[in-house]
């Protein structure tokens, strides 16, 4: 019988929770049970997500950020289906694959900064961890240097580098790491001044929060990183590839002097796979430092031909449909929309971004009743809040947004490039409503709040989560 995946996904499709949960994660699948959020999508487009039922969502997730270009884009669609079709070849691991090079040159001339070579990997995470592997070895040093609320993967030496606590409970030893608060410059030349630091890693726009340093730090740090032969590694896995309405958000900032730059997620479109570590000769040639050494380092799906086309393809449909204009624009008027309800609503306690990657940060108000209701939540569970405000925009609004990171009073904005104004309207009036709801204590917005709680902390004795 011939493999028919339509059909096979066809006849699992009402057990989509249940395989998930018995096969795979239980407690992810419950997890979104309880929250409303196990939805059957069936197919993508652009901004938007499908449900088996026909309802229509507007995506303010895009997979973590991976489709920044829309899903499904067709233009990355065909140029897939080219490539199978012409039965190239690809991963014949013994060889230089042209596409490889093609986009290597290409990421060289939108990053700049005279970074001389690209290693290709499939993660983000696995960038992080090559990132730090060459840091070490281009220096002889051990310790990394992160940030306060970073997040660069969950992988052993990436985890070192992890601004939250919760991700690394009881994952024993991880490697030598320090943490300096974001945008602390004498903080930071403290620790690189014991003389042990291979590399400061640090987002310019961070995942987890969507926290800015003060403008003028990165170029700083940069500096500080060679001052005491350090390396500086700029992570834009998630802030990269237009989303912040620069090519990666390094860019924002002039007299930045990288020695590596990560991007990865939407660099494919969202279809394949792919990561780059974007670096300094100096750098590469310490790695790959003889003909007795040019594979020592490397990942077997790093040289994908088909990956490459996917990546490059992408590229194209960022410049065509100048979504990285977009981003700006579409950001400014969303997060300049936003910001004028800060005095509306006693809940908006902030509101920021940078293009289309946005964060909407709640705090305790000023009235007695809404104080109360601060407190009862919080008291129940810390990450809690943030539920009141998500699980109604998905039930109620068809609007899909997530929390930004655990122990954290901020939703997190991060839509594909392709939003319209039409959007912006939607989200708008979904938000406000909301809002208008959470404002009004006693209210069912807090009884269904409270039940939703009680339910997740008698079925798993905890309510903690997590987000990448």
């Amino acid at each position: 019988m011939p493999f028919d995946i339509k059909k096979l996904i066809s006849e699992n499709l009402a057990h989509d929770n249940a395989l998930y949960g018995e096969h795979v994660n239980p407690k992810f699948a419950k997890a979104l049970k309880i929250i409303g959020f196990d939805k059957t999508y069936v197919s993508g487009k652009a901004s938007y997500l499908f449900d088996k039922d026909g309802n229509k969502y507007l995506d303010m997730l895009s997979g973590y950020g991976m489709y920044n270009i829309g899903r499904n884009h067709p233009v990355v669609q065909k140029a897939l289906i080219d490539f199978i079709e012409a039965d190239y070849s690809s991963l014949v691991q013994m060889e230089t694959p042209v596409l490889c090079g093609v986009m290597a040159a290409e990421l060289k001339k939108r990053i700049g900064y005279d970074l001389g070579k690209v290693y290709f990997c499939s993660t983000g995470a696995e960038a992080n961890e090559t990132a730090i592997k060459f840091a070490r070895r281009a220096t002889g040093r051990n310790t990394v240097l992160y940030a306060s609320s970073a997040f660069h993967g969950l992988t052993t030496g990436a985890l070192a580098m992890n601004g939250s606590e919760v991700f690394k409970e009881n994952f024993g030893q991880l490697a030598e790491s320090r943490k300096i608060p974001l945008g602390d410059i004498d903080a930071l030349e403290r620790e690189l001044s014991k003389g042990d630091v291979a590399a400061f890693f640090v987002e310019p726009v961070q995942g987890k929060g969507v926290n800015m340093p003060p403008h003028g730090f990165l170029a700083a740090a940069s500096r500080l990183c060679h001052k005491h032969g350090s390396l500086f590694v700029a992570d834009e896995v998630q802030s990269g590839i237009g989303r912040t309405g620069a090519f990666i958000a390094l860019h924002h900032e002039q007299d930045v002097e990288p020695d590596i730059v990560i991007v990865s997620k939407s660099l494919s479109g969202g279809y394949v796979p792919i990561a780059a570590v974007v670096m300094t000769d100096k750098v590469f040639n310490k790695t790959f430092s003889s003909l007795d050494r040019a594979v020592g380092h490397s990942s077997t799906f790093g040289k994908s031909n088909f990956a490459m086309t996917a990546g490059l393809a992408a590229l194209s449909v960022l410049d065509d449909e100048n979504l990285t204009e977009n981003a700006r624009i579409m950001g400014d008027r969303l997060g300049n929309r936003l910001l004028a309800l800060k005095d509306r609503y006693e809940f908006i306690h902030d509101v920021r971004w940078r293009g289309l990657m946005l964060a909407i940060e709640f705090g305790k108000p000023k009235s007695l009743k809404l104080k109360t209701a601060w407190a009862t939540v919080n008291k129940i569970n810390e990450d809690l809040f943030c539920q009141a405000i998500t699980i109604p925009m998905l039930q109620d609004h068809k609007i899909l947004t997530q929390v930004a990171g655990n122990k954290m009073t901020t939703i997190k904005l991060i839509p594909p490039l392709t939003i319209d104004d039409g959007d912006i309207d939607w989200f708008m009036g979904g938000f406000e409503k909301v809002m208008d709801d959470l404002h009004k204590f006693p209210g069912p917005a807090w009884e269904s709040l409270t039940r939703i709680a009680k339910n997740a902390l008698s079925g798993s004795g905890s309510g903690k989560s997590s987000t990448p």
